[in-house]
């Protein structure tokens, strides 16, 4: 099975924690040379320097940007791809605030679409002309099981990753001909911050303590326990891999059996 990245050069969004700096690190571990992409710019230079390096050559670095500002991180995205074409783009951002869908205002649906559809679509048109040019292009958005079945509590969260599923599916369709895939891992609960807002917003909710609001997520789980980040990443690293070739518009759950749909 071919795994090896050496030569590909992956922009990782979202990687200064969780999900996004167990996946810069993973792609690192198979020869790619990783820029890692989020706001905290002290902070990236320093988990730059601490990617894997298993080659010589192997070169590694960040670009400090907000998601929210779509026209600045796309000229931002363009300019890093105009100096070293980016094959590998792994899409990935802190989800919504909890809540329901009723109540809420418009204001915090515009947010949570310019921060995850628009700010995806911004990087992903940014990518693409260096991926058609090397003829290697692998495009992963991390989203949510959600995607499958709305999770409670979560409305816009589930509004909106239901909205980067069909832009997914679609531009999959339209890429595919080029030889570039899109494919999507959806993370059931991960040891990440994002589990903890999510906790602390049910324990506030609900008065319930927060062993127990833990207790009861992980009982939903046929495996009995929470995913590390680490698994998840190594999801997406397959997918940007040369074996996963043949794979594209897919929506792949990395749950320990949570999802209960096919």
């Amino acid at each position: 099975m071919d795994l090896n990245l050496s030569g590909r050069h992956a922009l990782v969004c979202g990687a200064s924690q969780g999900i996004g700096l167990a996946t810069a690190t993973a792609l690192a571990g198979l020869g790619a040379d990783v820029t890692l992409l989020a706001r905290r710019d002290a902070l990236l230079r320093e988990l730059a320097g601490q990617l894997p390096r298993i080659r010589d050559g192997q070169v590694h670095g960040w670009i400090a940007a907000d998601a929210v500002d779509t026209e600045r991180l796309r000229a931002q995205v363009e300019a890093l791809a105009a100096g070293k074409p980016v094959h590998i783009l792994v899409n990935n951002s802190g989800g919504p605030p909890p809540g329901t869908v009723h109540g809420t205002g418009i204001a915090a649906f515009e947010s949570a679409l310019r921060q995850h559809l628009f700010a995806n679509h911004a990087v992903t048109e940014a990518v693409i002309p260096g991926m058609e040019r090397d003829g290697y292009g692998r495009i992963v958005n991390v989203i949510s099981t959600s995607v499958k079945e709305p999770i409670k509590g979560l409305g816009v969260s589930n509004t909106t990753r239901w909205a980067v599923a069909g832009w997914a599916k679609t531009l999959a369709t339209e890429l595919a001909p080029k030889g570039i895939t899109v494919n999507n891992v959806l993370p059931g609960s991960t040891l990440t911050p994002r589990i903890d807002q999510i906790i602390d917003t049910t324990v506030a909710r609900t008065g319930r303590s927060r062993e127990d609001v833990f207790a009861g997520m992980v009982a939903e789980i046929p495996m009995g326990r929470f995913a590390q980040p680490e698994e998840t990443a190594n999801a997406i690293a397959f997918l940007c891999s040369p074996a996963a070739s043949y794979i594209t518009g897919i929506n792949l759950p990395v749950d320990g059996g949570r999802t209960r749909s096919l």
